[in-house]
C-alpha cells in the first residue's frame, strides 16, 4: 500500500526539480493551510525523504546528499557572498587547494584578479571556471570521477593531493554538527577532504547555514582543525564557544 498521499508525492516531486520546497508556496500550491503542509513536511522528513529547513524543507536525507543541480539552486546569494569574502582571504602570490563543492566553487569563481596563484583542486567545475584566469596556474587532481558533481575522489586524489604542502585550502562540507564535527556523505570524498586539511597551512572552510541543519553520516575532522570559517550569518552559540575554545577565526560574510 502507498505510504504517501497524492499531495505528498506532488511535494516530493516539487522539492526533487527544485531543491528545495517552501511552506507558505506549497500552501499557495495547494490550497491548503500552512499546518497542513508543515504535517506533510514532517511526514516526508519522517520517512527520510526529505530534511527540514527553516520555512521549508530540501531534497535529501542523513545518508544521501541533495544532488548537485539541486545544490546549485539553494542559497545562491548567501554562497555568491561567502566566496567572495573567502577570496578576499588569498593574498597574490600564494597557493591553494580546493575541494568539491557549490560554495568553493564561488570562491573560485571570485579569483578572478587575482595573480600569481597556483590552484591545485579536484573539482572539475572549479577548472572550468577557473581556467580562462591569466593569473592563476591550475593544476587538477588524478583519479576517479563522480559523475554527479564533477568531483574526482578515491585514493589516487589523495595519493596526488598529498604531494603539495600550500599556503592555503577552501573547503566545503555537507554538514557540520552541534559538537563541531564536519561531516559528509561519501567516504571517498571524505578521504580527499581530510588530505587537503592536512596538506595547508591555512584552512579555510565556507559553509551556508543549511550545513549547520543537515545531518550527514560520515566524519571529515572537528572544526577545531580549521582556521577561518566564513558563513552568511552568525553561529548558533554553542559552535561559536567551541571556535572561540580553538581559535577559530569566524568571518559573516553580508550580502
Amino acid at each position: 500500500m502507498d505510504i504517501l498521499s497524492q499531495r505528498q508525492h506532488k511535494i516530493l516531486d516539487l522539492a526533487k526539480e527544485n531543491g528545495k520546497v517552501e511552506v507558505d508556496e506549497l500552501s499557495h500550491t495547494f490550497d491548503v493551510s500552512p499546518q497542513t503542509i508543515r504535517k506533510d513536511l514532517n511526514e516526508l522528513c519522517d520517512k527520510q525523504l526529505l530534511q527540514r529547513i527553516h520555512g521549508g524543507a530540501i531534497v535529501g536525507s542523513g545518508i544521501e546528499n541533495v544532488s548537485y543541480d539541486a545544490r546549485r539552486l539553494l542559497a545562491p546569494g548567501p554562497k555568491k557572498a561567502i566566496g567572495k569574502k573567502a577570496a578576499e582571504l588569498i593574498p597574490d602570490n600564494s597557493s591553494l587547494l580546493i575541494n568539491i563543492g557549490t560554495t568553493t566553487e564561488q570562491v573560485a569563481h571570485s579569483l578572478s584578479t587575482h595573480r600569481g596563484l597556483l590552484v591545485i583542486t579536484n573539482n572539475i567545475n572549479a577548472v572550468e571556471i577557473m581556467k580562462h584566469f591569466l593569473g592563476i596556474e591550475l593544476i587538477i587532481a588524478g583519479g576517479q570521477v563522480r559523475r554527479s558533481d564533477g568531483g574526482i575522489i578515491g585514493g589516487a586524489a589523495v595519493d596526488f593531493i598529498s604531494q603539495f604542502k600550500v599556503d592555503y585550502a577552501v573547503i566545503g562540507v555537507s554538514a557540520i554538527d552541534e559538537d563541531g564535527a564536519l561531516l559528509d556523505y561519501d567516504f571517498r570524498e571524505v578521504r580527499v577532504a581530510q588530505a587537503i586539511i592536512k596538506n595547508a597551512r591555512h584552512v579555510i572552510l565556507v559553509a551556508d547555514t543549511m550545513k549547520l541543519k543537515r545531518n550527514a553520516p560520515i566524519r571529515i575532522g572537528h572544526i577545531s582543525m580549521i582556521n577561518t570559517i566564513v558563513v552568511e550569518e552568525t553561529l548558533p552559540k554553542k559552535l561559536q564557544n567551541i571556535c572561540k575554545e580553538h581559535l577559530v577565526q569566524v568571518i559573516v560574510a553580508k550580502q
